[in-house]
């Protein structure tokens, strides 16, 4: 059982990742692989302080995910290889869950919910953003849902054979390498199956900045692996882009003079994005609801604008 993980400037996160991995109730042998991404906060140094055998230290030149998690790959002694982020903690029957899973259905790949947890005001605004329709879709690894085959999940547990297989991470990709390699391995007649007891604690960004990026860089290379695979594009994923599109029309129409046609768009979102906040505070109790007007546009906005853009090659 090999856990790769790479990261890179996850020093407030790494050794609490690393320890839920080296705490797995799994009855066979295990490794910890961390591929670091010349992380400039020590978090290398972190990962060298944990005094354990199992634990083994990359570089990862690169320092984006893809190469760090191939490189990881290769290393590992495995038949089964379980990737962990830096910021996630996996709980403690993970493992056990995941191979049972594995064995029962087949999958070549299991997951499930990426559970995300703020520890802030913002970051739970962020939490409840991520775990709802309006702000993710139909995603089953954000909302949950019955086990079952789906597109795509978080993290993964994977058989070997077909990862070596299909090519493990492409590594022209510095985001969505996740949905991409497993759009492969369906392609190739596997199966990625979701059951949502595999929960993975996940710390959402801090602060707009952080989530705008992110979001950003999301769309973007969305748009990248689906230039590789136009075969892939699901409708959710054209809502963001249409959207800011829609609103430089509207923004065309206001400037001239057609303000009855120009603010259709923006006002049916506002009283949806309002009306999504209220519902969500009232049905979670949840007061950190009262951000989601500021969080949901940045987090649509940013993907829509990276859609739009495309990665630098584009």
């Amino acid at each position: 059982m090999s856990i790769v993980i790479a990261a890179r400037n996850e020093a407030t996160t790494i050794e609490a990742a690393i320890r839920s991995a080296l705490d797995q109730g799994y009855p066979g042998p295990l490794e910890v692989i961390v591929a670091d991404g010349e992380s400039t906060d020590g978090t290398r140094a972190i990962v060298e302080s944990v005094d354990d055998p199992r634990v083994v230290v990359l570089s990862n030149p690169a320092q984006y995910t893809a190469p760090g998690l191939n490189r990881a790959i290769r290393a590992a002694r495995g038949e089964v290889i379980v990737r962990c982020d830096g910021h996630s903690t996996l709980p403690p029957e993970y493992v056990r869950t995941a191979v049972e899973t594995m064995r029962a259905t087949g999958a070549a790949n299991v997951g499930g919910i990426q559970a995300a947890t703020g520890t802030t005001f913002f970051s739970q605004a962020v939490a409840l953003a991520m775990t709802s329709r309006l702000g993710v879709g139909d995603s089953r690894f954000h909302l949950g849902g019955p086990p079952g085959e789906v597109d795509t999940v978080y993290l993964g547990v994977f058989d070997r054979r077909p990862l070596e297989e299909v090519g493990l991470f492409d590594e022209s990709l510095v985001r969505n390498q996740d949905y991409e390699l497993n759009f492969r391995l369906r392609r190739a007649g596997h199966v990625v199956w979701f059951t949502p007891e595999l929960a993975v604690e996940y710390r959402p960004r801090g602060s707009l900045v952080a989530l705008w990026r992110q979001y950003f860089e999301y769309g973007r290379w969305k748009r990248g692996m689906l230039r590789t695979h136009p075969d892939a594009v699901r409708l959710r994923q054209l809502v963001p882009p249409l959207f800011v599109i829609g609103l430089a029309v509207s923004g065309i129409l206001l400037m001239s003079g057609q303000t009855l046609l120009g603010a259709i768009v923006p006002l049916a979102y506002v009283a949806t994005i309002l009306t999504g906040a209220v519902w969500t505070s009232v049905d979670r109790r949840a007061p950190a609801a009262v951000l989601l007007p500021l969080v949901l546009p940045a987090m649509h906005l940013a993907w829509g604008c990276g859609f739009l853009l495309g990665p630098p090659s584009d």
